[in-house]
């Protein structure tokens, strides 16, 4: 016999360690490990119970969940029950108790029913009721699942708005604004111009009153309404002239928001007091 020569490793080649303990490399086990049985634990997420297996074995078969073949069904559960069994036994538990409730239907089916039970409940009903309830569940989970997810299908965007807060004093009311909303005010009045057989005079004074009598002070109202447009465009020439003697004689006042915004009216400080 030939004696065995031992394995002589190449220049530059080191036998690769299978740990670091205490950053030194072990290339040999020690004699006095011992590895636990539960060490290393596989998680298949083929099937999430017995109820999604049944239901598998069946849509793989395009069998119908109503009319269910529970002896070959049971056959083939008891197949996927066996290597669970040589996996893990914990596991498996549930999936024997299903195998249990399946062996009990079959065996139900297998006896003679008597004459007088032809009224009976179908065994596999409970099975069938289980079942149809577990998919309704499945796919409205598979569905949820599908909706678009913040952070995943979704992602939000913030920024920080400018800042918009700025100050700018009221521009003056010029007399061309004026004009401008009276040109407006005797283009509606035209359409409203009509003959009258009398005609009453219109007073300039008098209109100053019913202009004061409308306004408040610190309550404001469009310029416009202060018009009548049926009255034509006599009326609206007085009812002008009545809102420019009371500016003069500084009992109304006039404010716009910017150029080209609408003008409104309110009486002055101490206006009616006066009246």
């Amino acid at each position: 016999m030939s004696e065995q020569q031992p394995t002589v490793m190449g220049a530059g080649q080191h036998e690769m360690p299978f740990a670091i303990v205490l950053g030194e490399p072990l290339t040999t086990p020690p004699q006095d490990l011992y590895i636990p049985p539960d060490a290393l634990e596989v998680f298949l997420e083929a099937f999430e119970g017995p109820l999604d297996l049944l239901l598998y074995l069946i849509k793989r078969q395009n069998l119908d969940v109503l009319n269910i073949p529970i002896a070959e069904i049971t056959r083939q559960y008891m197949e996927y029950v066996e290597v669970m069994k040589e996996l893990r036994l914990e596991l498996a538990a549930e999936y024997l108790v299903m195998a249990a409730m399946l062996a009990e239907i079959k065996s139900r089916m297998l006896l003679p029913r008597p004459v007088e039970a032809d009224d009976e409940e179908d065994p596999r009903a409970e099975l069938i009721r289980r079942l149809q309830e577990y998919e309704r569940f499945k796919q409205a989970a598979e569905d949820i699942d599908e909706l678009p997810r913040v952070e995943r299908d979704i992602h939000l965007a913030s920024v920080q708005p400018p800042d918009l807060k700025q100050e700018r004093p009221d521009p003056d009311v010029d007399l061309r604004e004026l004009l401008l909303a009276l040109s407006e005010v005797l283009r509606r009045a035209d359409m409203f111009t009509h003959h009258h057989i009398q005609r009453e005079s219109l007073s300039v004074r008098e209109r100053m009153s019913q202009v004061l009598s409308k306004l408040e002070p610190n309550k404001f109202i469009e310029f416009t309404t202060l018009f009548t447009a049926e009255e034509g465009r006599l009326g609206v020439v007085v009812s002008f002239l009545a809102v420019l003697e009371l500016l003069k004689a500084h009992l109304i006042e006039l404010v716009q928001a910017e150029p080209f915004a609408p003008i409104y009216v309110s009486a002055a400080g101490g206006a009616q007091a006066d009246e």
